[in-house]
């Protein structure tokens, strides 16, 4: 299935399901206010989501078109908001980019850190900064939302608390990050919030590219 929030003056907006060809939606208000409440108690509520999902493709549910523009990321803020390197080709070019070699070790100990996760850019708005000499740039990447993930998971264990799967557009300060990490503490200021997809799907939505 398809999920999106909507945006509607609140923080956390208004949790729909989205018709797997993206041009409607219905409300999932009625089952759960928001994505988060649903993460929150995903056993329970995803069966109540994929039902009202099949609803929607059989028209047997009221449904409205599904404008991006409408839409926060599916999550507008987060608990945890970690970002791990795993295109490692990319790393290195990045850091050539900024003068720095990258360890050997990038290739089975891949870079993490945790960004900041009280707040995300719609998909559709804007990407404002103060001043553009901070060298606004950003890299398209592949997100997951997981549910808990219990310590020392297996990688089989890992797998299974995905719940979701988007896209992100992670936004960096290049002119900073070198005088940031120079400080030997990690991003910070360089790191401001970045934009996800307008829907995240269910691992199944992917077929065989999952």
């Amino acid at each position: 299935m398809k999920l999106a929030t909507l945006k509607n003056g609140t923080r956390d907006g208004k949790l729909v399901v989205v018709s797997r060809d993206l041009t409607r939606f219905t409300d999932a208000s009625f089952l759960v206010p928001t994505l988060q409440a649903a993460l929150d108690d995903w056993r329970r509520i995803a069966p109540h989501l994929a039902t009202l999902a099949e609803s929607l493709e059989t028209n047997a549910v009221p449904s409205e078109r599904f404008h991006e523009h409408n839409a926060h990321s599916p999550l507008p803020r987060a608990y945890q908001w970690a970002d791990g390197s795993a295109y490692v080709n990319h790393v290195e070019l990045v850091r050539k980019a900024r003068g720095a070699e990258m360890p050997a070790s990038f290739w089975t100990d891949p870079l993490i850190y945790q960004g900041g996760s009280d707040s995300f850019v719609p998909p559709r708005d804007p990407i404002r900064m103060a001043d553009e000499a901070f060298g606004i740039d950003m890299e398209a990447e592949v997100a997951v939302v997981v549910d808990d993930v219990p310590m020392g998971a297996s990688l089989e264990e890992a797998r299974e608390a995905i719940r979701l799967v988007m896209l992100v557009n992670d936004v960096t300060l290049r002119a900073i990050t070198g005088p940031e990490l120079a400080k030997g503490f990690g991003f910070f200021q360089s790191k401001p919030s970045s934009a996800f997809s307008p829907v995240a799907v269910t691992p199944d939505e992917l077929g065989d590219a999952w």
